[in-house]
Formats: C-alpha cells, sequence, structure tokens
C-alpha cells in the first residue's frame, strides 16, 4: 500500500481527508496531538515548524498540505521531508484581487484583496515557496469548503435559527453570490488528481454554479424541515456581527476541474448531512455571538433597527 502524508488530520478538512483515503493509502497525519485523533491512520506527533528528524528515512508517494497558510509553513515541511512523489497543496480563491474580472480563471493574476487581507497574501507566499522548490505540485483554490465536520459557524449558524424559529436576518435583499464545494468532493478530486496526473497543476476548485444568499439559507433551513421568514438588514448594519459571509460576492471558473471530476454533490444533499453531523456533534462548532448580536441590536424584531451610526 502506498504511502500519504496528511498535515492536520484532526479538524474539518484534513480530518475528513484523513478518513477518506485510509482505505487506499497508509496514511500518516502531521499534527501536535492536541486533540482527538481520527482511526485507520498512523500519527507523526510534531510542529510542522520543529520536526527535525522525524521525516528521515520515510518516502510518501503523496503529500497532501492541507494546513499550510503561509511561505513558512511550507518550506519548514519540505525541509523536514526525505523523500516524495507528489505534493498537493490546498490554497484559496482568497489569492485573486476582488478588483479582477469574474469568474476567476486559473490565469487571473494572484495578488492582494482587501476583504481577505493577510489570509489572502500569505496564501499567495505559501504557493509562491512551493513552486519554487517543487514546480510539479499541484495546487488547488477552493471557495467556501462544506460539509460533515465543518467547524466554522456557518451553515451551523442558519440551523441554529432554523432551530429556534427565529426570523432569519438577511443582508439586503439576499442577492449577495456564494461559491461552495463539499468536502467529499474536494476529497474525489485530490484522488482523481493522484491517479490522472494532469498536466495542469493549479485548479479552482467549486461547484458549477453559485447560489444567492437567500437560496443557501432556503436550503440551510430545507435541511431543518423548515422554511425561513425574512427579515431584510440595511447596509449601514456591519454585516460579520450577524452573518457568517463578508460582504463579498464571487465565482471561480472550475471548468477545468469539471474536465476531471464530472459531478459534485448537490447542495441540499451536501446541506442534509451537515445538518446530521451537527446534531450529533454541536459542541465541535467554534461559535461566534451572531445571534447575541442579533438580539441585543433587535434585528430579529419588526421594529425598527438602531442604527450603529
Amino acid at each position: 500500500m502506498k504511502n500519504m502524508l496528511i498535515t492536520g488530520g484532526t479538524t474539518f478538512v484534513s480530518r475528513y481527508a484523513a478518513q477518506y483515503f485510509a482505505d487506499k493509502y497508509q496514511v500518516f497525519v502531521l499534527n501536535r496531538k492536541t486533540r482527538p485523533q481520527c482511526g485507520g491512520v498512523t500519527l507523526i506527533e510534531g510542529d510542522r515548524h520543529a520536526l527535525g528528524n522525524r521525516l528521515r528515512g520515510l518516502h510518501f508517494d503523496a503529500v497532501l498540505d492541507i494546513t499550510a497558510y503561509t511561505a513558512a509553513d511550507v518550506s519548514d515541511l519540505l525541509d523536514a521531508l526525505d523523500s516524495f512523489d507528489e505534493y498537493l497543496l490546498i490554497s484559496s480563491s482568497a489569492v485573486y484581487p476582488e478588483t479582477a474580472p469574474q469568474p476567476f480563471t486559473e490565469e487571473t493574476p494572484t495578488g492582494p484583496n482587501q476583504i481577505w487581507g493577510a489570509y489572502g497574501t500569505d496564501k499567495i507566499a505559501a504557493e509562491q515557496t512551493l513552486l519554487a522548490r517543487v514546480p510539479d505540485a499541484y495546487i488547488l483554490r477552493p471557495p467556501y469548503l462544506y460539509g460533515p465536520g465543518n467547524n466554522v459557524y456557518r451553515e451551523a449558524f442558519v440551523f441554529d435559527c432554523a432551530m429556534q424559529g427565529r426570523p432569519f436576518c438577511l443582508p439586503g435583499d439576499g442577492g449577495m453570490k456564494l461559491q461552495f464545494f463539499h468536502v467529499e468532493d474536494l476529497c474525489r478530486f485530490m484522488d482523481v488528481i493522484l491517479e490522472a496526473h494532469p498536466r495542469q497543476r493549479i485548479f479552482n476548485v467549486g461547484n458549477r454554479d453559485t447560489v444567492t444568499v437567500k437560496e443557501w439559507v432556503e436550503a440551510c433551513y430545507e435541511a431543518v424541515g423548515k422554511r425561513p421568514e425574512f427579515r431584510n438588514i440595511p447596509a449601514y448594519v456591519e454585516q460579520r456581527k450577524y452573518f457568517p459571509f463578508y460582504n463579498y460576492g464571487y465565482c471561480l471558473d472550475v471548468k477545468k476541474q469539471f474536465e476531471y471530476l464530472f459531478d459534485t454533490k448537490p447542495l441540499p444533499e451536501g446541506l442534509r448531512e451537515c445538518f446530521a453531523w451537527y446534531l450529533e456533534h454541536p459542541d465541535l462548532v467554534k461559535k461566534k455571538p451572531l445571534l447575541e448580536y442579533m438580539d441585543q441590536k433587535y434585528l430579529f424584531s419588526r421594529s425598527p433597527i438602531p442604527s450603529d451610526k
């Protein structure tokens, strides 16, 4: 059985990937053992910035670097690796400037994005460091990832609103576009890449279609078995205080992905999976005080909304 190294392996994407590939590879996960480990994998305990000789003498047929956010994250891991065949980095759509024409293609020049700030520029530096040292590495740039195990308070926030019977506070008219990609589809695509070895090395990944914020909320409520009543919130109320996304809609061109991955999980099906997981693991989601802010500002009520000005 081939060897695979996955950075992380304890939270959302990296944990899902470790479990996904465990039947096909001998999976080694690299983390500091600060969280519970998943079964069927081999732990290499350590900080990626201080690995010493922990990886010496080990050959990996594939390295899935899912937890690299900076140039140092990449360079320190490469320094510690002994030998490997394929290196695959999960980057981000945040590497594209918000001012560039949309949909963003793989040929769109990367650059600072004022919405994402340092997160985006650090991801650019991570990509550049990797390609300088491993020119044939693969880089994937996803939009918003979702699926069972998501510890970010996004769909879980909407589920909470639905289960509590709240009217939903919708930014403006709810027309802002979002693009998603299920974590299982991400793993399926990584699997395809490792099998097919395409000449294309950088891929935008994601669902083919975007959805509006309103459509996404309706789909989340439907997963709970509810229908939302909307409360439209004016622009002067800071969106991130009551809603889990920035006021920034964008779209990735994913045609090159679909040359190899011919279908993706329908959003309603994926959200039903998310809700089933959340019911069993509510404590694993990092909740933000969005509901508390709505209660404080009476955003859920029918009375006039106090101005933050």
